[in-house]
């Protein structure tokens, strides 16, 4: 993930940030996956139940809740076994 200079931030249309004040940029699956690690961090139940939502409806196959979702990685049916 480059890092998002605050001329591309503003650029960035608001439907593509998770939550309202343009927190959490979601514009391209990298960046969905550090929302989802920063709320995660940082957010308040509110805000991670929203931030998933919003990066599980526009990502289906972005892990949410550590569950892959048909991930396409080869060992993604390995996640938690030994």
């Amino acid at each position: 993930m480059t890092k998002l200079t605050t001329k591309a931030r503003k650029a960035i249309p608001t439907k593509s940030f998770a939550l309202p004040g343009r927190r959490y940029p979601i514009e391209d699956a990298s960046h969905a996956r550090n929302a989802l690690a920063r709320v995660a961090q940082h957010g308040s139940p509110s805000e991670k139940a929203a931030v998933k939502a919003k990066v599980h409806a526009r990502y289906p196959n972005i892990a949410v809740d550590g569950h892959h979702r048909n991930s396409g990685h080869p060992d993604a049916h390995r996640v938690g076994k030994k």
